[in-house]
């Protein structure tokens, strides 16, 4: 690829969490959105005019178009592995938004491909590019904190029981990026402990919270809470928070720091940094495929986060402590 050329990008897939990743691609002067495919082609016309982009009619059609150097699979959970591999196998890097796969094996299926095609595969968990989460884990890396004691990842924004039934459960949705945000800072967990309920759904009988402990390898302990039953409407509410507290110090973010008066995609109300750590995660992709070097989002982590994932699964299932292999 030309030093000067920008990073050609494709979208597979193109529902709402491609609006966010259009508007960032955009902000990128190093990258351009060259077109996009979608299974029903009524969205993939109307997305394709607001992006200013190309149609394709097939995912093989964009894939095989040499002005795409690299696609967004932006579909389906149960898709993800098969555009993914479709993707490598013509060279193209790729991001994968999260949930990355179904299970370990196809996260390491996925692994292998790229390896094999020499060619870029991140998974897409944007929550680890907040800017103020690098200053905290320089922090932490650093010592400077001490010892780490407890880590906190809580997330509680009500959805509707219809737009949850679009989504999977708080273990897959939710949860995951929770797991990414505390390994990112604190490192890799030991073993969990789970529960969940359901709240305020009438039909759906997938979870709307699900609450895990995990020991950490560093010797603490780490909360995440991943809910969709219900806003946090106090005074100071953990819309979105994450908290390190350790021996000499203490690291804290929330989305309630930067909030504006206007809708957002998914939310009642627009929470700055959301968009940002999506602009800051495409924006980190495209540089590792241009000048080389490694994602803040690892396969290695990845496939960890998805034993995580599975064993807060079985700890719900069988009620019991589960250890991550």
């Amino acid at each position: 690829m030309a030093a000067h050329k920008p990073t050609g990008i494709g979208f597979i897939g193109a529902g709402e969490i491609a609006i966010l990743h259009a508007r960032a691609v955009h902000a990128i002067p190093e990258a351009r959105l060259v077109g996009l495919w979608n299974r029903t082609p009524e969205r993939a016309i109307e997305r394709a005019q607001m992006f200013q982009c190309r149609r394709y009619e097939t995912p093989d059609d964009l894939v095989k178009d040499p002005e795409i150097d690299a696609v967004f699979i932006l579909t389906d959970l149960d898709t993800h592995l098969v555009y993914a591999k479709l993707a490598m196998e013509h060279g193209k890097h790729v991001l994968v938004e999260k949930p990355l796969a179904a299970t370990v094996a196809d996260v390491e299926e996925m692994k292998a491909i790229a390896e094999r095609n020499g060619v870029v595969c991140v998974p897409g968990h944007n929550m680890i590019h907040e800017d103020s989460l690098a200053r905290a884990r320089a922090l932490i890396q650093n010592g400077d904190i001490g010892k780490i004691v407890s880590c906190y990842v809580l997330y509680n924004i009500h959805h509707s029981e219809e737009r949850a039934s679009t989504l999977p459960g708080m273990v897959r949705h939710i949860l995951q990026h929770n797991i990414y945000t505390m390994m990112y800072l604190v490192g890799r967990p030991t073993r969990v402990a789970a529960m969940k309920a359901v709240r305020h759904y009438d039909k759906l009988t997938k979870e709307d919270l699900a609450m895990v402990l995990v020991d950490l390898e560093c010797g603490g302990i780490a909360h995440l809470c991943a809910s969709f039953a219900a806003d946090d409407l106090s005074a100071d509410p953990w819309t979105f928070l994450v908290k390190v507290i350790g021996t000499e110090g203490t690291t804290r973010y929330t989305y309630q720091d930067w909030v504006e008066a206007k809708r957002g995609i998914s939310h009642s109300r627009l929470y700055t940094a959301y968009q940002a750590t999506i602009t800051n995660e495409d924006r980190y992709f495209v540089n590792v495929c241009l000048k080389g070097g490694q994602p803040l989002s690892t396969m290695e982590d990845a496939i960890i986060s998805q034993k995580v994932v599975e064993a807060v699964e079985k700890s719900l299932a069988e009620n019991c402590i589960v250890p991550i292999d």
